[in-house]
Order: C-alpha cells, then sequence, then structure tokens
C-alpha cells in the first residue's frame, strides 16, 4: 500500500515521450544510437549494440514499483486526563530504526523544495523521470575516466531510496545485505532498472508528490531521515520553518551524508573550528544554483552565504530512558507492543511494526497520581541501603477498567549493563510486572494472599463469624485437594504470623482471621476447604505467577508464598473493589498510525470472579482490617478518607512488607522488597530516613490513595447479607456419659471445636464426658469451642429429701454414700403440715457433689395466720366518694 505518495491521475508519459526530444536532436544516424545508448546505460553502450535494440530491452523492463510505508518513529505518550489523553499528552519517549516523520507537501519549506531541485535536478519540473542530459553527461564522464559517474534525477534517486528501504524491513540479514547490494551496486542493469521505474513513477504521480517523497525518504546522516526529522535534529525547529541557509545546508546533506552531516563538531574537514567547511562549501553551491534559477534573489542569496553554519544538535528522546520517572511503565508499553499479537502475527512482525510504524500510542498512566507516587516512593525508600539492595514499587489499577494509572519504583531505569555495573541504582527489570513484560519473578505476597483463601470460604457457603481450630500446632493433619489428593505437612509445616506475635485464641473467627491477619486461622479456614478451589478462587481473579509457572496450591500458599508481580495483586484487588468483576490490566487507550488511523489495541477482559454477594462479604471484613485491623495507620492517614478495602502481608523475617487496598474507583499496591538475593535485611528492625522500615508502606500508600480519593472520588460498598456474615447457631451435641473420644468425635462431626477441659468430680463413670460447656442441648455457632470435662468417678447427686423430717434428710444425706456436711435454715410456713419437713435443699437435688461437700436443707417452721381487725360501720360516711 502507499502511505508516502498520494497517488494521482496517471499521465500519458512513455518511454519514447520521455527520449523524444533528445532522439529529434542526435537524428536517427549510428551516432545517435550510441548517445542513446549511453545516455540510458554508458555500460550497454561499451558493449556496440544498436540503439534500437538497447531502447527495444529499456521498454521490457518493468516500471511498477510498490511504494510501501516509511519507516518513522513511533512515539509513546501519557496524560493528566484521561477523558482529553491527546490534548494533554505529555511525550515519554520515542523510538524507531531511522528518526522520520513523514509529512506532507504543504508541512514543507518551499526554500528546501526549492534548494533540492535547483542542487540536485534543476530539470525536475520538465523531465519524464530521467534527464537525458545529466545522464548523457555522466556517461560521457564515464567514458573518459573508466568508472560509472552520476547524473541521476531526484525521481531515480527516490527510487534507489524505495529500494532500500525495502531492503530495511527484511528479517534475514542474508537477504537484508543481497537485497541492499543489488539496490546499490553501481552497474548498468541497476541503472537500466532504476532508470525505467522512475519512469513508471513519474507516469503515476505528480511532480509535488515525488519532491515530497524524496524529502521525506532521504537520509541526513546517521539514524535521521526526512527532512522533517532533519529539521528538528540539526536546528531544533520544523520542516516548514527552515531558513533559507537551513534549507540549503540539510539538502547539501542528502548529496554525501557522511561528509556533510552537521553533528560531529570535531571533525577535522567538516567541524564547528572551520566553521563546517565542507556542508558550507555543498551549501554554497546549492545557493548559487537557487540563484542561477531564479528561485532566490541575489540580496536573499548574500545573506544566505553570509550565515554561518551553526547548529542546533537537538536529539530525540529515543528509548525509556528519555521517559525518566516514567521510564519502566515506558517500558512496560513497549513490552505490550512488542508481544501482544494485537499487534502482529510474530515477535519479528512485531518488532518491526513499532520500531518504523510511525505509531503514536496514547497511554493510561495518569501522570499526576504517578507524580504523588514517585515523590512519596523517593521520600520514603531509598535507592540502595548499605549492603541491602532495597526495592520499593507501586501499581495502581482503575477499578473497573484495568487502565493503569500508577507504575514506579525507587530504582534508575538504565538497559545499559555499562552503566547498570555502576550501582545498585539502575536496574532494567520492572519489578512491578511478570517476567515476560520485565523480567522479574515477582514477590511472596504474604498475607495479602489471604483474600483468595476469604473468597473460597465465602463461595463454599461459610459465615465471616463461622470459627475454626487457630491453635498453633505441626500436626494440622490431612488437606482436601480436589486436583492433587489429600496432602499432608504434619512434622514439616508449623505457620505462625510473623514478628513473633501468638495467635492465643484457639478459634479466631474467620472475621478475626482477616481483620488481624491471623495465620493460624487462615490455616484453619483451609482445612475446611478445597486447596484446590482455593487454587482456582486467585485464578479467577487473574492471579498466576510473574514467572509463567503454576500456583502452588499447598497450605502455605493460602499466606502468601507465590511469587506474585504486584501489578497482577492490584488488578486483583480492583476485582474485589468492583464487586467481584476482575478486569485484566491494560495500559495503551489509543494508537494512532502515521496516517491517522486509529488502530486496534489490547482490551481489558472483565470477568466474574465472584458473585457479587461474596465479594460484599469479602469488602466487608476487609474494611475491618483499614478500620480496626493491621492497616488502620493507613486507613488514618489517608485523607479524603473514603470507603477503603485493604489487607496487609508480611514475609518471613519482614523480608518483605504489603499494603494492598482500593475504593470503589482506584486498587494500589505498595511494597517494600528485597531484591538483592538473600543478602536483605528484616525490615522490622530497619528504619528509611528514621522510619521503621516495616511501616513505610503505611507512609506511601495513604499519600497515593490521598491523592486517588481526591481526583477519582469513590462510593460505599454494598451491605454484606446476614447470612454471608453471621454463622447459623446449631444446637450443641449431649454428649455426657460418652468417652471422651466419642464426644471429641461428636462434637467435631457437628462442627464445634473439641476442647478437653480436665477431670472434674461426677457421678458419671471415671473417664466419660461429666459436663460440657456450653451445654449439650444449646445453641452455638459453628467453630464455636465446646470444653468437655471427663468425670473421676468419685461423684455423687444430691439425693431426694424434700418432704422428709429434718432428722431424716440428715441421716440420709450425712449418711453413707453421700457424706455431706449439713447446715439448716428455716422457713416460716402457714402450712402446718410442712412444719419440721425439709421445704427446699441447695444445691438442688440432682446436683453433683462430692463426699464432705456442704449441702443447706430449708426447715418449715409453721407460723399461725394473723386474724383480720374488723371496724364497725360509720354513719357519717361519704361512701367512698369524692367531694
Amino acid at each position: 500500500m502507499s502511505l508516502t505518495l498520494n497517488c494521482m491521475s496517471a499521465k500519458n508519459r512513455t518511454v519514447s515521450g520521455a527520449l523524444g526530444g533528445f532522439l529529434g536532436f542526435v537524428g536517427m544516424s549510428a551516432v545517435a544510437g550510441i548517445l542513446v545508448t549511453a545516455a540510458v546505460a554508458p555500460a550497454v553502450a561499451l558493449s556496440g549494440m544498436a540503439a534500437t535494440n538497447t531502447i527495444n530491452v529499456f521498454d521490457s523492463l518493468p516500471e511498477y514499483l510498490s511504494i510501501d510505508r516509511l519507516a518513522q518513529k513511533s512515539n509513546i505518550y501519557a496524560s493528566t486526563n484521561a477523558e482529553d489523553p491527546v490534548g494533554t499528552r505529555v511525550l515519554l519517549a520515542s523510538f524507531y530504526e531511522q528518526n522520520r516523520v513523514d509529512i506532507p507537501s504543504d508541512a514543507i519549506s518551499q526554500f528546501a523544495k526549492d534548494a533540492a531541485i535547483a542542487g540536485e535536478d534543476p530539470r525536475f519540473m520538465e523531465h519524464g523521470g530521467v534527464d537525458i542530459q545529466s545522464s548523457f553527461n555522466g556517461a560521457v564522464q564515464t567514458l573518459a575516466g573508466g568508472e560509472t559517474r552520476g547524473g541521476s534525477s531526484i525521481t531515480q534517486q527516490y527510487v534507489k531510496n524505495v529500494l532500500i528501504q525495502k531492503c530495511e524491513v527484511m528479517t534475514d540479514e542474508e537477504k537484508a545485505d543481497a537485497c541492499y547490494d543489488d539496490a546499490t551496486k553501481t552497474t548498468a542493469d541497476r541503472k537500466l532498472r532504476e532508470m525505467r521505474l522512475a519512469i513508471g513513477i513519474e507516469k503515476k504521480y505528480e511532480k509535488a508528490d515525488i519532491l515530497r517523497g524524496y524529502l521525506n525518504i532521504a537520509g541526513y546522516g546517521g539514524t535521521v531521515y526526512g527532512i522533517e526529522a532533519a529539521a528538528s535534529y540539526y536546528f531544533n525547529t520544523t520542516a516548514l520553518n527552515l531558513t533559507l541557509p537551513q534549507a540549503a545546508s540539510l539538502v547539501a546533506i542528502v548529496n554525501n551524508p557522511v561528509k556533510f552531516q552537521l553533528d560531529r563538531p570535531a571533525s577535522e574537514t567538516n567541524g564547528a573550528a572551520n566553521g563546517y567547511a565542507d556542508n558550507k562549501s555543498r551549501r554554497d553551491y546549492i545557493l548559487n544554483e537557487m540563484l542561477k534559477y531564479d528561485k532566490i534573489t541575489q540580496v536573499d542569496h548574500d545573506a544566505a552565504v553570509a550565515t554561518p553554519i551553526e547548529p542546533v544538535i537537538t536529539v530525540p528522546s529515543t528509548g525509556c530512558q528519555t521517559a525518566g520517572d516514567n521510564a519502566f511503565f515506558c517500558d512496560y508499553v513497549t513490552k505490550i507492543l512488542k508481544n501482544d499479537v494485537t499487534f502482529g502475527a510474530t515477535a519479528e512482525e512485531r518488532i518491526d511494526n513499532f520500531t518504523r510504524g510511525g505509531f503514536d500510542v496514547y497511554t493510561t498512566l495518569d501522570l499526576d497520581l504517578q507524580a504523588t507516587a514517585v515523590a512519596a516512593l523517593n521520600a520514603s525508600v531509598p535507592k540502595v541501603v548499605n549492603d541491602w539492595n532495597v526495592g520499593g514499587v507501586v501499581s495502581s489499577v482503575k477499578v473497573g477498567t484495568g487502565a493503569v494509572l500508577v507504575m514506579t519504583q525507587n530504582k534508575d531505569y538504565s538497559q545499559d549493563p555499562t552503566v547498570q555495573a555502576t550501582g545498585a541504582n539502575y536496574t532494567g527489570l520492572n519489578y512491578n510486572t511478570d517476567f515476560a513484560y520485565g523480567g522479574s519473578n515477582g514477590f511472596q505476597p504474604g498475607s495479602t494472599y489471604k483474600v483468595f483463601t476469604l473468597a473460597e470460604w465465602l463461595k463454599e457457603g461459610h459465615a465471616l463469624t463461622e470459627r475454626v481450630d487457630s491453635r498453633r500446632k505441626a500436626n494440622w493433619g490431612d488437606f482436601q485437594d480436589s486436583c492433587l489428593g489429600v496432602q499432608n505437612w504434619d512434622g514439616r509445616f508449623n505457620p505462625r504470623n510473623d514478628g513473633g506475635s501468638s495467635e492465643s485464641n484457639p478459634n479466631y473467627s474467620a472475621l478475626q482471621s482477616t481483620t488481624n491477619s491471623i495465620n493460624t486461622g487462615f490455616i484453619g479456614m483451609a482445612k475446611k476447604l478445597d486447596l484446590c478451589g482455593i487454587r482456582k478462587t486467585a485464578e479467577s481473579f487473574g492471579v498466576h505467577r510473574a514467572d509463567g509457572a503454576n500456583l502452588d496450591q499447598g497450605a502455605s500458599s493460602v499466606i502468601g508464598t507465590n511469587e506474585i508481580a504486584p501489578l497482577t495483586m492490584a488488578a486483583a484487588f480492583a476485582g474485589i473493589a468492583n464487586n467481584g468483576m476482575t478486569c485484566t490490566p491494560i495500559a495503551i487507550s489509543k494508537m494512532i498510525s502515521s496516517d491517522g488511523t486509529e488502530l486496534p489495541i489490547p482490551k481489558s477482559t472483565c470477568t466474574q470472579s465472584v458473585e457479587p454477594a461474596v465479594a460484599a462479604g469479602m469488602q466487608y471484613a476487609m474494611q475491618t482490617v483499614m478500620t480496626n485491623g493491621t492497616a488502620r495507620a493507613s486507613n488514618g492517614r489517608t485523607s479524603p478518607r473514603l470507603p477503603m478495602i485493604g489487607k496487609t502481608g508480611t514475609t518471613d523475617a519482614a523480608k518483605d512488607t504489603w499494603m494492598s487496598g482500593a475504593t470503589t474507583q482506584v486498587a494500589t499496591v505498595v511494597g517494600v522488597v528485597n531484591v538483592g538475593g538473600n543478602n536483605y535485611k528484616n525490615q522490622r528492625n530497619s528504619s528509611f530516613f528514621g522510619r521503621q522500615a516495616s511501616d513505610v508502606r503505611h507512609t506511601i500508600w495513604p499519600k497515593i490513595m490521598s491523592a486517588a480519593n481526591a481526583k477519582y472520588g469513590g462510593d460505599d460498598f454494598p451491605e454484606a447479607s446476614s447470612s454471608v456474615i453471621n454463622a447459623v447457631a446449631v444446637p450443641v451435641p449431649d454428649v455426657r456419659g460418652k468417652s471422651m473420644a466419642e464426644a471429641k468425635t461428636t462434637l467435631e462431626a457437628a462442627g464445634f471445636l473439641f476442647v478437653d477441659g480436665g477431670v472434674t468430680s461426677s457421678e458419671m463413670p471415671a473417664g466419660t464426658v461429666a459436663s460440657t460447656d456450653p451445654a449439650g442441648g444449646s445453641a452455638s455457632t459453628r467453630g464455636a469451642t465446646v470444653t468437655a470435662r471427663s468425670s473421676d468417678g468419685t461423684g455423687v447427686t444430691i439425693p431426694s429429701v424434700i418432704g422428709k423430717t429434718e432428722a431424716d434428710a440428715r441421716g440420709t444425706l450425712s449418711g453413707a454414700p453421700y457424706g455431706f456436711t449439713v447446715a439448716k435454715t428455716e422457713q416460716p410456713t402457714a402450712d402446718k403440715a410442712q412444719d419440721g419437713k425439709v421445704m427446699a435443699i441447695q444445691p438442688g437435688e440432682g446436683t453433683a457433689g462430692r463426699p464432705g461437700d456442704a449441702v443447706t436443707i430449708v426447715i418449715g417452721k409453721y407460723t399461725p395466720p394473723t386474724p383480720p381487725t374488723t371496724t364497725a360501720p360509720n354513719s357519717g360516711a361519704n361512701n367512698g366518694r369524692d367531694e
């Protein structure tokens, strides 16, 4: 396809038309044949072939030349406004094999057009692609000097450059070299073919289009191609605003780029010391030709000749190292352009499209939020701490779209090994992304990964207030795994929270375990779940290992031992905040081709990871982390404070610390991590800028989220249902009289945590359950602790003595087998039959006791009733009425 020239109506130019004038001049003599042959191809002339035969050969050559897309630089932009990425764009970096910007004719100075014609092809507007007179002069020089000379028209030069450009796009080095040799070799057949193609070009395109194509394709030294890039590079201006002497200097370079280029000030022949003498000589020749052909006035000519050559070398932003604080995000974008099949079927095609395509790539990076993150990170995490290569990472994602808003780290970007060797502050690795998109193998997310076990817990119908066995131990027993079979790590797995905090409660609820990040609580939850199910739930949120391997699903993975990219975790937390709908990260919002066409880009894929009701339960628990749990420091330092969810994480020996959270609009992950192998420090015992290293995350995260909240806002999260929060109360089985082993099996089968409360005196047979707390028949939540006490067999129950005389009761209670110590109290009674009888006993009948225990009997004491008092009637009474 043609991206260089606008195809105009074909002109009725033929070979005979192009050569006719010259043939009329020399006639049809033998000399004419030699001259025509010499004009077309000097070497052919030397063979003695007749002119007619030569022209017949010439006519048989193909005249069609496809004009392919020119290699142009691609630009990557960021913005401050996602609604207007073009209007608020800021250039991050440019990439190219050839620094070129293809521009239309009306964007090129008339000085440059006239300079090109006057200096390279004065009869350009008259000939049909081949200037016979110039070719003839070249032929004469060839005959005289024994080598082929110049004389190529602008159209011929354009053809040659087009052929070279076709070689440039070849990925096979041998084929590309052979192509280049074929396009540039100084032979008669190459010149003959070039002429024929030039005539074909002239038959198809207007002169103005050919001249524009020539100025856009020509090389101006080094990697600078095209008049626009040359104007920017050498004089920090545009092709349209070139002055006369500047335009002449640039056209001079085209004649011999190595000899005339202006970016070697130390050159002895063409440098600053001698005023760039070689270029000036060629420039002034072009100015003379422009005056000769009435393109400029004598005054303009003289002024231009008197103007010194003063280049203003302006090196374009090349590669992500020019993106400064945004370099690692820029690097991520380049990896997408090179890896995503949206941009080409093969890696070679994608790389070629990227470095040659002339794309304007608009990204999702929010420069305002990015600047806040960079400042917060730089103020909190040093680039290097003595011999500890510490890393700081931040990734922020827009909830509901997957747009990457922030990506930064505490290092200086360089892909140059020499630069990297100068200090640990330099790296080419992007710590925020997967290996394929930045070279990092990821980091253990610690307890931030627990949210996926929480999700599986709620998916399986468990409630937040349901309790589990959370006692610390090394013999957790069997874990169910529907993918790999039953797993057991007894003797090899004894988890506890980092930092020495004790898991003092033997049966934390899921809510308590989440709020306070209790490791044993989550292992207890996993015991009631399927390990494979937990892994699949994590994957449903887009979670995967940074190195591309499968997620580990062992019991230890529950507390965050898989190495995962921070960006992956940010997208997952955005999915939780988005009511369980997770959107894959995207970094490109729009891409425009060099001709203004909007190109397809990778789209975010949004998937319902968990049902909204489950997500609401997760949000409820994760809000308590912020308000009452391990993330309250981040919550308290955020302003404006909006409803936020969060989870903290700390890996073994506080090697890595995390703060991950979100509003309904933005999710952010902040990590302080070890990137230097085994040479690291415990963050609880280290400090950065006077602050404990393990607390730094709670300084960085709130600064970023404060800015995010101010810019993007946020809403309340949906309310969680009562069934998600509150565990269903179930009756405690009555296990009195059962063996302790049988009682344990029965209570655990009912969903309770069995605790042996030791031995108590009871009338029950020794070794059987004497009592439980809560008592059998009462209601309690699943997972609650039931403490059972076994009988020692020595207990007795208080016998029935109510209604007996005091003497009988005493005899029974103090005699065998009871042996109680009896005390007495009296209670008045108007019932004569109760006089001297036992009316009550404390403790009550049937209560368990031990011989020697004290009991109190209540003895009735008859007290006659008091007779009622009688009053005589009074005739003066008012009969009870108020007056």
